[in-house]
C-alpha cells in the first residue's frame, strides 16, 4: 500500500536503510547519504550526519524522517577518542537533523537506535524491555542514548513525533562481522565445539526490522514511544549454528564443549569479550512493541536464516 506521505530516508547506502527503501512505497521518497544509492524513484542528496550541516533545503515539505544512518559499532576501533568519534554523528548529528526537522514542520521523526542503550547482556529469564533504565557502556552505546535524551527533549519543546526503535543483533541479506562468519562456517560444516551453549539471545530478521520500521510511519499510537524489536524467538549459540546448518541441506556436526571451558580460555587469553559474545545472554521483551501497535514479526528465525542462504544461491 502506498502511503500519502513525503519521508526522508538517511543512510540510504546501509545495510538497513537499502532494505527500507526497497519495502517503501510512499508519495515521495527523498535519500540522504554520503554516497548515491542509485535509486530511480527516488530524490538523492549527498549529506554527512554531522553537527554543522544544514538539511533545510532537503526538509521542506517533508511528513517523516527515517534516520538510519550513524557510525556503526566496530569491534577493533582506531579512533584516538572513540566516544567522540560516535558522537559527533550518532549524537551530535543526530539531534542537528533533528532540530532542523522540528524547524521544518517535520510531524515525526523515527530514529533507529540500539539495544546497547540498555545494556551488555541479560541474566537468563531477565529480558531487557522498553521502560529500563539506560545502562549504556560501550561508546556507541553511549552515543545512542545521549541521541535518544536529546531527541526527547526536543520532541517535548517542539512537538514533533519521535519514534526510538532498539534492535538487537540485525541479520539478512548483505549481513557482515560475525553472523556473516557464522553463515559460511555453517556452509562449511566443519566440526566446531559449540554443541553445548546453552544461552539466549535476541535477534531480528531484517525483514522484521523494516516491517516494524514501516509501521511505525503513519501508526498513532507510535508517536513519543522507544520499542523493542526482535523476532520474538529467543536462540542460543548452539541453536543458531543447527539452524543455519540444516538450512543448507546438512546435518550439524557440533561438538558439546561445556561453556565453562570457553569461560575459561577467555580468561586465560584475554578474550573474555569475545567469549562473552558466543555464551552470553541478550534477551529483549517485546511486549510492549507487540501490545501498543498490535505488530508482530512476519517471519520467523528459520525464515530469517534461509532468506540469508536463499539469496545468494
Amino acid at each position: 500500500m502506498k502511503l500519502d506521505k513525503t519521508v526522508l530516508l538517511t543512510g540510504a547506502t546501509g545495510f538497513v536503510g537499502k532494505a527500507v527503501v526497497s519495502a517503501l512505497s510512499v508519495k515521495e521518497l527523498r535519500l540522504l547519504s554520503r554516497k548515491d544509492p542509485q535509486v530511480s524513484n527516488a530524490k538523492f542528496y549527498k549529506a554527512e550526519i554531522c553537527s554543522l550541516f544544514d538539511y533545510s533545503a532537503y526538509l521542506e515539505k517533508v511528513d517523516v524522517v527515517l534516520h538510519a544512518a550513524a557510525r556503526v559499532h566496530v569491534m577493533s576501533d582506531t579512533e584516538t577518542d572513540p566516544l567522540e568519534a560516535y558522537r559527533a554523528i550518532n549524537a551530535e548529528g543526530s539531534l542537528n537533523l533533528a532540530r532542523q526537522a522540528a524547524a521544518a514542520g517535520v510531524k515525526r521523526f523515527i530514529f533507529i537506535s540500539s539495544i546497547k542503550v540498555n545494556g551488555e547482556g541479560t541474566l537468563h529469564g531477565k529480558p531487557f524491555t522498553a521502560f529500563d533504565q539506560i545502562d549504556a557502556s560501550d561508546p556507541y552505546g553511549i552515543s545512542k542514548a545521549e541521541a535518544e535524551i536529546g531527541l526527547r527533549q526536543i520532541a517535548a519543546d517542539t512537538g514533533m513525533e519521535v519514534v526510538i526503535i532498539r534492535p538487537p543483533l540485525v541479520y539478512g541479506v548483505g549481513v557482515k562481522a560475525n553472523f556473516a562468519a557464522m553463515l559460511n562456517m555453517a556452509k562449511k560444516n566443519l566440526p566446531l565445539p559449540l554443541g553445548a551453549i546453552h544461552n539466549s539471545r535476541s535477534m531480528v530478521a531484517l525483514d522484521n526490522l523494516v516491517d516494524l520500521i514501516l509501521t511505525c510511519i503513519d501508526h498513532p499510537k507510535a508517536a513519543n514511544q522507544t520499542f523493542l524489536v526482535s523476532d520474538d524467538q529467543d536462540v542460543s549459540t548452539t541453536e543458531l549454528l543447527e539452524m543455519m546448518t540444516r538450512a543448507v541441506g546438512k546435518k550439524p556436526w557440533l561438538i558439546p564443549v561445556p561453556m565453562s571451558w570457553f569461560k575459561l580460555a577467555g580468561k586465560l587469553t584475554g578474550k573474555q569479550a569475545i567469549v562473552d559474545r558466543l555464551c552470553g545472554n541478550l534477551q529483549v521483551d517485546i511486549n510492549h512493541t507487540k501490545d501498543t501497535l498490535g505488530w508482530k514479526p512476519p517471519i520467523s528465525v528459520e525464515e530469517g536464516i534461509r532468506r540469508c542462504f536463499a539469496a545468494s544461491e
